[in-house]
């Protein structure tokens, strides 16, 4: 079980990482799953763009994009998240940019745990969770 956090093209987000590890491991459990490896990746728009059409065959900016690693009850995955797009949206939402990369972190979780957002229903479970597990997190 290891928490690796590392950044491709751009300098590292000011995190509390500890926080942050504590944080994902708490939402893991109340899933009744284990932590496994996880690797945040953080990039700018046009690294992410790169794997999003790489891996993906999307040819768009996304926020954030997950390998899903996971087996059995052990939650594990690499998790890219681009910086860049993280700050358009806080701004598009008016959101503090620490809060809206909070958010990218734990979507990510989420999606490592099952869920997704692909239909509108889909959607707003996960903005349900996202804010359920972002109560959570004491920073």
């Amino acid at each position: 079980m290891a928490f690796y956090f590392t950044s491709e093209d751009i300098p590292m987000p000011d995190l509390q990482q500890k926080k942050i590890q504590e944080w994902i491991k708490t939402i893991i459990n109340d899933y009744s799953k284990k932590l496994g490896d996880l690797t945040y990746i953080f990039t700018s728009d046009e690294y992410i763009l790169k794997i999003n059409q790489q891996y993906l065959q999307h040819d768009y900016y996304t926020d954030i994009i997950t390998f899903d690693y996971s087996e059995n009850d052990i939650i594990s995955g690499d998790l890219f998240i681009s910086l860049d797009t993280v700050q358009s949206n806080a701004e598009k939402y008016n959101n503090p940019f620490l809060e809206e990369l909070h958010r990218v972190i734990i979507h990510g979780i989420l999606h490592l745990l099952g869920f997704n957002d692909k239909t509108e229903k889909e959607n707003l479970q996960m903005r349900a969770l996202e804010d359920k597990a972002l109560r959570k997190l004491k920073c």
